[in-house]
């Protein structure tokens, strides 16, 4: 059963667990469960996604029941109107706020400009030697996207060389080798926690927050957060 975390009659968020897809894609053939389809059976209605978030991370995960919200849901994220913030463990001691302006390059080459805010919430340094360093520190990192790229937060904190742990495709291989081996995580440590936009039927400003999944817990008691 997928968490609810809102609904009315027009939109409906869940918690999307860690490693569930979206929907179906051609390129994760190996997956035989989705989000869309837990959850329109879970209701018995049909369900729209009016966005998306990678299978790795957890977190909100927005709907629509009819095409026209839908679109108009499509649109506020399109442009920039939906504000998101993220939760994250990443490689080393970050700052305590900082910007992040960095273009992105779209799969056709083409550069979009991308801009990411975040802070730094707790840091922790385990009693744990990894490589040349005697010890190992990560921070958990509140994340504002202000653009809405693909793999914006990865590719961010991947260019800041504070990678998120779990990222396999833009992370550190060390890194996601040493929690493999050391506390069996193959979970990319990402969580969509807010999401806030304006209703697209009677206009209210609506926020939804989601808590962290297990998996992010478990990581969290680790460094004593």
């Amino acid at each position: 059963m997928l968490e609810i975390l809102y609904q009315d009659e027009y939109l409906i968020a869940v918690n999307k667990p860690h490693g569930l897809l979206v929907h179906r894609s051609p390129i994760a053939a190996d997956a035989e469960v989705f989000a869309l389809q837990l959850l329109r059976d879970q209701i018995g209605k049909k369900v729209n996604p009016v966005h998306r978030i990678d299978r790795k991370t957890a977190g909100i995960l927005l709907f629509a029941f009819d095409k026209q919200i839908e679109i108009a849901m499509q649109k506020q994220f399109m442009e920039n109107k939906v504000r998101k913030k993220y939760l994250a463990i990443v490689r080393g001691y970050t700052p305590n706020t900082e910007e992040i302006d960095y273009p992105l390059r779209k799969e056709n080459g083409t550069l979009q400009d991308a801009f990411t805010r975040y802070s730094t919430l707790k840091r922790a340094e385990l009693n744990i030697p990894l490589g040349q360093h005697p010890t190992s520190r990560y921070s958990l990192v509140e994340a504002v996207p202000e653009t809405g790229r693909m793999h914006q937060l990865r590719k961010h904190f991947s260019h800041i060389f504070h990678p998120i742990i779990g990222d396999r495709t833009h992370g550190c291989n060390k890194q996601n080798k040493f929690f493999k081996d050391n506390w069996d995580l193959d979970t990319m440590l990402l969580h969509a926690s807010v999401l806030t936009f304006n209703h697209p039927v009677h206009d209210k400003q609506i926020t939804i927050e989601a808590a962290l999944q297990p998996e992010f817990n478990r990581i969290m008691r680790l460094m004593e957060w």
